[in-house]
């Protein structure tokens, strides 16, 4: 069993360090609202820390799963970040969605540390039950290490390529959500409007060619008009920002994210920050 720094007990993190508590790592948590961190410690076992350094200090991997690039930057770096403790040789794997540039970045500048950017999908039910998708990023020694801790909540877990190239994958993956949404929105809309019995609809059309995970998951939900769950909208405009930003860089054509980037804006000035991205199906009135 390993020793393990954890920082970010959010919607996915939570249960992310929960399933390596429960398999018998020794867990040291750290979050940036303390009290959930001394939470999470009562409830399964582990020692909350005051600092990143303090839980990442002697530890064989430290873990990583918060929002944005300055997070990333603010939990590893600094006198109270992770990679100020952390031994030559251990494991960061960061489960964020960030930047392939700072993904490259991290590695490049800390040779000693064995770097693994290893975005998820499958939202907080695939953490939840252990069933993530995780698309990881770096050498192939540093990927396969990691690979026990991440099969503890990962159901599928794939190296893409060198440092960064998980963020990139992370990038692919959402841009085929958010067309994947906006075309199921389109659908229940129409036939909404069209008297359809959607029920029937999706019975019909549920195992054929247009049948996706967003269908199996939203579809009933967005007929419903539920949409406080799941996967933020605002989330998803910070990762199509990050997509459309390597696409300038890239020179990939990406008309339809970019189209449903806007729409997303529109949810969030409607009040939508918080709802599934589901929600788009609310923009069609």
């Amino acid at each position: 069993m390993a020793i393990l720094g954890f920082a970010g007990l959010g919607v996915m993190g939570w249960p992310m360090a929960r399933h390596l508590a429960a398999a018998g790592h020794t867990v040291r948590v750290f979050n940036r609202s303390p009290e959930k961190a001394t939470r999470f410690a009562g409830a399964y076992g582990a020692t909350a820390c005051p600092t990143a350094a303090e839980a990442a200090d002697g530890a064989d991997a430290f873990i990583a799963c918060v929002g944005n690039d300055d997070d990333i930057r603010e939990v590893t770096g600094g006198k109270d970040g992770a990679f100020q403790s952390l031994p030559q040789g251990a494991l960061f794997i960061d489960h964020s969605t960030v930047s392939a540039s700072l993904a490259r970045e991290l590695a490049e500048r800390n040779p000693a540390i064995r770097c693994v950017d290893a975005p998820v999908s499958g939202g907080q039910a695939g953490a939840e039950a252990g069933q993530l998708a995780i698309m990881c990023g770096g050498d192939e020694a540093a990927v396969e290490a990691a690979r026990p801790i991440l099969e503890c909540y990962g159901r599928r877990v794939v190296r893409i390529g060198p440092p960064g190239h998980g963020q990139l994958a992370k990038c692919a993956n959402q841009i085929a959500i958010a067309g994947l949404v906006q075309g199921l929105a389109e659908s229940l809309h129409f036939a909404m409007k069209a008297g359809l019995d959607t029920e029937a609809l999706l019975d019909a059309i549920g195992q054929g060619a247009a049948q996706s995970w967003q269908m199996d998951n939203r579809a009933r939900t967005m007929v419903q008009g539920k949409f406080d769950f799941g996967f933020a909208v605002e989330l998803m405009r910070k990762d199509l920002g990050l997509v459309l930003e390597e696409a300038r860089r890239n020179g990939a054509s990406l008309p339809v994210a970019a189209l449903v980037d806007q729409f997303y804006a529109d949810l969030m000035k409607m009040g939508g920050a918080r709802h599934d991205t589901s929600s788009l199906i609310r923009r069609l009135g």
